[in-house]
């Protein structure tokens, strides 16, 4: 997403950096946040689909199908303050990513600039809203319908995380980075 130029709603929480300087509207941000969101999620639940009707679930003789539920079932079993500060940390550390890949000049220098804190955010299990927009829905597909316990704990889950993800992308990195460099609303420094 970063090396190719697209939207993610998690690495657009920096536009705060933006927001803070006076640079964009409250309006303008929420606008952003809403459309790529939704973007995101399409592209997350379609991916969902296909990879269902692609029967991946059936590979491993069907080992990926119960990975995929018990993927699915934790994060809906998670807590809302368990998945809120999850969430904090995951864009913490997505943020993060997205603000040392934009220091890179080359493609190898953008990839080595996101490897290390978005491998550490999927290695310890945080909470991504946009990648659980995948599991969630994948886990549903492969039978959850019928179990009301993972479809409300889904919402649950993405509402929180959601959150999370906002306040450690906003807060953590826009909001830390932006009073580092203390920016006025014409670009100038302060």
């Amino acid at each position: 997403m970063v090396v190719g130029g697209a939207e993610l709603f998690t690495g657009n929480n920096l536009i705060a950096m933006a927001w803070a300087s006076g640079r964009v509207t409250t309006r303008q941000v929420l606008r952003n946040w809403v459309l790529v969101y939704a973007g995101n999620a399409a592209g997350a639940v379609g991916t969902a689909v296909l990879v269902a009707l692609g029967g991946v679930h059936r590979f491993g003789d069907g080992a990926v199908e119960q990975t995929a539920i018990d993927i699915g079932q934790h994060k809906a079993a998670l807590g809302m303050l368990d998945a809120v500060a999850l969430g904090v940390l995951c864009n913490a550390l997505v943020c993060l990513a997205v603000w040392l890949a934009m220091g890179g000049r080359t493609v190898a220098d953008k990839v080595l600039g996101i490897v290390f804190p978005i491998t550490a955010f999927v290695t310890i299990g945080f909470e991504h809203s946009i990648a659980n927009l995948f599991f969630l829905p994948y886990a549903i597909l492969l039978g959850g319908f019928g179990d009301a316990e993972l479809v409300v704990g889904s919402i649950r889950n993405l509402i929180a995380v959601t959150v999370g993800n906002v306040l450690g992308g906003t807060l953590l990195v826009a909001g830390v980075y932006w009073l580092a460099y203390l920016r006025d609303d014409r670009g100038a420094e302060s």
